[in-house]
């Protein structure tokens, strides 16, 4: 039996591949900037259209703010993933907002009634992770709930938005071409919890989920999501409007894993420094970690924050704080190496889940 040499150039080539003219850049991009005060302002550190921005300030106590292009840009539009509140709780409008999605970027509007906390505020710190999905969305029919689904079929992305219909085991349709790993549900009107769907990812059950905005544990609920198909999602119906109930509107965020460009699943802490190293088949660029059987944060890592592999500056998904500087992970050519012994990032013996997009696939990775 003959064996190729143990290289790089060997591997098989990702679905994204740079070879071949695209980059996982072009679909997930990380960027850091410095606010320059009162004023709106065009970001173009884009290669690509977003379709939903990710935006925190760095340095203060103003929430993380979410923009998609299915439910649009303005004031007054953005979700927040540390509070239950509808659009808008945030009150952008006399702040700064995100007034509209451009071809390599986005622009923040200042309304001039208070300072630019969100996107500009002099010389603080923001970062923005930014996601293409594709557009303003198209009407899906494949479920039994019709939904406006902005998919990308290429990286495993859809933002779905769709209103309830109070009937357990209705299906919304999602547009991907894999069942999503991973669903992320937030009523728009009304102020509910963030859903987090984690049984597409194995080793977990159909119904196991987390809560965005809080520490808590996994739980399990047929209330919430109750399969994962590959045109559909099924539902259940909640008592407290997180899920499916009549009048209410709805946003999703569906991801799966794609070869070489993102990866959804899982690992087991062991308490170290020396932690436990998990194998992504690509560079991260983006990180987001959950331990799912305590009380902890959820932690968001990017390359653009760390240095070379050395990656210590962390948000809370679940917080409006600013950035904490310890040193939590090292970035490598293919995954990520834990280097802390903390219940947050490396619990002994829990089982922690994760959410890891690609800078460079394993296969065009360099050494650092």
């Amino acid at each position: 039996m003959a064996y190729l040499p143990l290289s790089t150039a060997n591997l098989p080539d990702p679905a994204i591949d740079p070879a071949k003219g695209s980059s996982p850049a072009d679909y997930f991009d990380v960027f850091t900037w410095t606010g320059t005060g009162n004023t709106g302002r065009s970001f173009t550190d884009l290669s690509f259209q977003p379709d939903l921005v990710w935006a925190k300030n760095r340095n203060k106590a103003y929430g993380n703010v979410l923009y998609d292009s299915v439910r649009g840009a303005g004031a007054n539009k953005e979700l927040s993933s540390d509070i239950t509140g509808a659009e808008g709780s945030l009150v952008t409008s006399i702040y700064d907002y995100l007034s509209s999605f451009d071809s390599n970027g986005f622009t923040s509007t200042f309304s001039g009634s208070n300072f630019a906390a969100y996107f500009n505020d002099l010389n603080d710190p923001f970062v923005a992770w930014n996601w293409k999905a594709n557009g303003s969305g198209v009407s899906n029919t494949d479920g039994s709930i019709t939904s406006t689904v902005s998919a990308n079929t290429e990286s495993g992305f859809s933002v779905v938005s769709w209103s309830g219909n109070q009937t357990s085991g209705a299906d919304v349709g999602h547009g991907l071409n894999s069942a999503p790993q991973i669903i992320i549900t937030k009523c728009r009107t009304h102020a509910t919890s963030w859903v987090v769907g984690i049984g597409g990812i194995s080793g977990f059950g159909v119904n196991d989920y987390l809560i965005l905005q809080t520490t808590n544990a996994k739980a399990s609920s047929s209330t919430f999501y109750q399969a994962y198909d590959t045109d559909t999602f099924t539902v259940g119906v909640s008592a407290a409007d997180e899920m499916n109930k009549t009048g209410r509107d709805y946003i999703s965020y569906c991801f799966h894993s794609v070869e070489g460009f993102s990866k959804f699943s899982s690992y087991t802490g062991n308490g170290s420094t020396d932690g436990p190293f998990v194998y992504t088949g690509f560079r991260p660029a983006f990180l987001l970690v959950k331990h799912i059987n305590g009380t902890q944060d959820w932690h968001m890592l990017d390359s653009e924050r760390g240095s070379y592999n050395v990656i210590g500056p962390y948000l809370y998904a679940n917080s409006n704080g600013s950035e904490n500087n310890a040193t939590k992970v090292d970035f490598l050519s293919n995954g990520f190496k834990i280097r802390v012994g903390d219940n947050a990032m490396n619990s002994n013996g829990n089982t922690l889940i994760y959410m890891a997009f690609a800078e460079n696939p394993f296969k065009y990775s360099n050494a650092r």
